[in-house]
């Protein structure tokens, strides 16, 4: 009985060990950048944006160094890119209903 209570017991902490492993490994990957290419908030100074006044923000993503921002101004809705580091605005994009 005491040789199978060692044995039970030592296959707890194994597991036990096991698992703290693993969680180290998972803890550790999920702080670290996955490919090399995470953005750190370098890539976006952009002091300020311009939109037409009186226009309500659908939605603003940051993503690749550049800013897409949606907007609605009246009956219109259009989507702007501006580049993340200088500020200005690469492209707009009017969005039309069929």
């Amino acid at each position: 009985m005491g040789r199978a209570r060692k044995s039970f017991l030592f296959s707890i902490a194994l597991l036990m060990v096991g698992f703290i492993a693993i969680g180290a490994a998972v803890v550790y990957r999920t702080s670290q950048s996955g490919d090399g290419t995470a953005v750190q908030g370098g890539e976006y100074v952009i002091a300020s944006l311009s939109i037409p006044a009186g226009a309500e923000i659908i939605s603003a993503v940051a993503a690749d160094g550049t800013l897409t921002v949606t907007y609605r101004a009246g009956a219109m809705t259009s989507v702007r890119i501006f580049d993340g580091k200088s500020g200005e605005m690469v492209r707009e994009i009017p969005v039309l209903s069929e």
